[in-house]
């Protein structure tokens, strides 16, 4: 399947990348090495037949291709950097694809640098929820050149369903980046309509129902409107507030590089914000709907 690839690594077990390692080894019909701090996932995805690694630079170590699943773009760059990390350790030929959503700058910054060493970074940065990840069918937007791209398309096949190619290294980011500022903002302003209705007398779910037949209907409004908000669900061990205003954060930086103030992504900042303060910053990010509710 994989041409002349021979051995996988992944580096990243938590929510979204356990998951996505047990789909690539049970998929990919290839050795799969990975490594996490935390030894629970690896554990249970021994079933599977992955290795454990017991450090990054192991995992790396004989991979032609390595996977990234960690938490933020400033977690990449130091696990790039570090004394004993990737960029010490990469390897002519290797492909080192970045699942996490990370800062555009960070990204090709990092490309360029692994390129010194004749190895290939590129992003691929996953969006959808962990029950995506689960079932094979997350979206992901690469940035990569085409070959690339070509090389490692039937691997980020085996937990997605939806791939694109959105250009060269960096483009991937930017997709995501703006893919979750937008989703933001709508679910910010549902609750907004939530609130509203609610305090002129309309039910809940009347509302969201009711707007779902109409031009309002979206995709934030049937998953994070009616699977979130109205049951008031905002589980930990999800993708939190302090995930989402991360990635809003970077959004904001892009808007910045492109001169645009960005009024309503910082509002919602802003939003996130009190979240964090009223002690929810751990909780499912729609939890941030709270706050629109309690007003100003």
């Amino acid at each position: 399947m994989a041409n002349a690839f021979r051995q996988l690594g992944f580096i990243g077990l938590g929510v979204m990348g356990e998951p996505m390692c047990r789909n690539l080894a049970a998929k990919s019909g290839l050795p799969v090495l990975a490594h996490d701090l935390d030894p629970a996932p690896l554990a249970r995805l021994a079933a599977q037949g992955v290795r454990a690694a017991g450090s990054a630079a192991e995992a790396m170590r004989g991979s032609d291709v390595v996977f990234l699943s960690l938490p933020s773009g400033e977690v990449v760059d130091a696990l790039c950097r570090a004394p004993q990390g990737l960029l010490a350790g990469a390897a002519q030929g290797q492909v080192i694809v970045d699942l996490s959503t990370s800062p555009v700058d960070t990204t090709r910054r990092l490309a360029a640098e692994f390129a010194e060493k004749g190895a290939t970074f590129i992003d691929a940065p996953v969006a959808r929820t962990r029950a995506a990840a689960e079932s094979g069918t997350l979206a992901v937007m690469v940035g990569a050149d085409a070959e690339t791209f070509a090389a490692v398309r039937p691997l980020i096949g085996t937990f997605a369903s939806d791939i694109a190619h959105c250009g060269p290294v960096g483009c991937g980011q930017v997709l995501k980046i703006l893919n979750n500022m937008l989703l933001f903002q709508n679910v910010m302003a549902l609750a907004e309509a939530k609130a509203i209705g609610e305090r002129m007398g309309v039910d809940a779910r009347v509302l969201f129902e009711t707007l779902a037949t109409g031009s309002a209907d979206s995709f934030a409004l049937r998953s994070h409107g009616m699977k979130a908000m109205l049951p008031a669900e905002y589980p930990l061990r999800a993708f939190s507030v302090r995930y989402a205003q991360k990635d809003l954060r970077y959004g904001l930086r892009l808007g910045e590089d492109a001169g645009l103030a960005l009024e309503n992504a910082r509002r919602v900042d802003a939003l996130f914000s009190r979240a964090i303060g009223a002690g929810d910053g751990d909780r499912y990010w729609p939890v941030a709907s709270k706050a629109v509710a309690a007003g100003a």
